[in-house]
Order: structure tokens, then sequence, then C-alpha cells
């Protein structure tokens, strides 16, 4: 069950990445995020009687919600949304891909179990070395020179994804999956809501049909489904296990990038990639000398 879930999860979050591109040609990014977590908060409420869920039985229970509205889905989507605009899709997922690094230095600091060792040092210095191959690219060759920008800024998404998901494998013990999702999906889908409204009021929404597909997959299968079965995930296995699943997924989005909207791929990216793959690996690699 597991790794089918993983495999699951890999194969649609490595196509959600092209799908924000798509649902971009006529939603405004900020309007897009709000539109996506209302839909999928919305979709998750309607099962917790199914479930017979009880929510907010608790204060710790209402804080991570308030943790994971801000840092999971607010804050790392907004960025996410924005920096799609320029930046192509598989480069978006390979940089996303530093969200195991994230994991395992904030979980060092926060979850006693997950202790960074010297091999993890050395597997985050590797990753971020292939982040910085990556910035060596002229960003000219691949969407224009906004993509340098729009890059960096992007590398706070998976910091603050990072953050959440600590957070919830700290405190989110004994909260069904449910809770954990739909209600900080809902209120994400709330709070960007207004913000959307002051700041993109200038923008046309056009709900042409490929961007009203893609918000709907992107809302009930990239979100809805995968979020929920992610969090469960959680409750049964390490942080840091879990972030695993961001190997294979730039692989997945960096070939529906390339295919679908004809992406450059270069070998300097390709090389950034390979660095980040490998110092994750390295870095959440158990081996005896470690005590595991």
């Amino acid at each position: 069950m597991t790794w089918a879930s993983i495999a699951a999860l890999v194969g649609i979050w490595g196509t959600t990445w092209a799908a924000i591109r798509i649902g971009l040609q006529g939603i405004p990014p900020l309007t897009g995020v709000a539109l996506r977590f209302t839909i999928a908060g919305g979709a998750l409420l309607a099962l917790v009687p199914v479930f017979r869920v009880r929510l907010g039985a608790t204060r710790r229970e209402r804080l991570l919600w308030l943790c994971n509205a801000v840092f999971t889905f607010c804050i790392s989507y907004s960025i996410l949304y924005w920096a799609e605009q320029w930046v192509p899709s598989g480069l978006a997922a390979v940089l996303f891909a530093t969200f195991p690094l994230f994991v395992a230095l904030l979980a060092h600091f926060v979850l006693p179990e997950e202790r960074l060792t010297w091999r993890g040092g050395l597997g985050i210095l590797i990753g971020f070395a292939g982040v910085a191959v990556i910035f060596s690219e002229d960003f000219r060759t691949l969407m224009g020179p906004e993509v340098a920008f729009a890059a960096a800024v992007l590398l706070l998404c998976p910091l603050c994804s990072a953050i959440g998901s600590v957070a919830v494998k700290k405190w989110g013990s004994g909260i069904h999956p449910l809770s954990t999702a739909a209600i900080p999906m809902l209120l994400c889908g709330l709070t960007m809501g207004p913000i959307a409204w002051l700041t993109e009021s200038d923008r046309v929404v056009t709900f042409t049909g490929p961007a009203t597909w893609a918000l709907l997959y992107l809302a009930l299968i990239g979100s809805a489904f995968p979020f929920t079965l992610y969090f469960w995930l959680l409750r049964h296995n390490s942080a840091t296990r879990m972030s695993l699943i961001n190997y294979a997924v730039p692989v997945v989005a960096v070939i529906v990038g390339h295919f679908a909207f004809g992406e450059p791929v270069t070998l300097r990216v390709l090389a950034g990639a390979a660095l980040v793959i490998v110092g994750t690996a390295v870095a959440l690699r158990k081996g005896k000398e470690d005590g595991k």
C-alpha cells in the first residue's frame, strides 16, 4: 500500500506543474490558488461526515490547521503560481526537489528521531551545489530574462512546504488526514480569495476549456486526493522518508513539460538536477555508523 500510494503521488504531482502552466493561460496566479484550494477543501469537507471525522477537537489541531494553511498552501503555492508565469514547469519541479533537503535540516532541530548525520550534512552541500549549477545557467535561453529572479524566489516554496510538513509530523499525531488537509486547504482558499481580488482586479479571468479543466484537475486530482493520501502516509512514515517522493517527481515534470510545451532542457540544468537528487539521496540514506 505504501509503495503503491507513493507511485500514485509521483504520477499525479509530476503532472501538476504542467497543469499549473495551462491554468495560468486563463486564470491569474493568486486567483488560481484561491479557486484551487476552495474547491479542494470543499470537496474534502463534504467527506468529513461520511467518515465521521470529528474536527477541531483540540487546540493543537486548530493551531496545526493555521500552520498548514499558511506554510504548506498559502505562501508555498502563491510563490509557485507566481513563479511559473516565467519559470518552465520542469525547472520549477527540479528546484522544488530541494524540499527533502529543507525537511532534513528542519527535522534535525524539531524531530529528535530524525537527527541529521555527517552524511546528511554532506548530502545537503551536494544538493545545494546542484542548485548553484542550475543558477549558473544562462536563463535567457530558457524562457527569458525574468526566469533567474523568479527561480530564486521559487526556492522559498520548498522551504515553506518543509516547515508545514515537519509541523504536521511533529504535532499531527492522532489527527485524521482529512482534518489535516481539508480545513487548511479551505482556509487557504478563503484567505487567498480577498488577496487575489485586491491584487489582481485589473487582470482578466478567462475560463477557457483548458484552463477550467486544469483548475478542476489541480483541485480534485492534484490536491484533494494526493494531499489526504500524503498526510495519511506521513502518520506512518518519517518526514524525511516521505520527502523521497521528490526524487521522481522532477523527472516526470521535466518529461511532461518538454513534450507538452517544448520547454528547453539544457545539460547544465540536467547536471544540476542530478546533483540535487544525489545530494538528497546521500542526505537521507541511513548507514550502520549512524546507528540505524
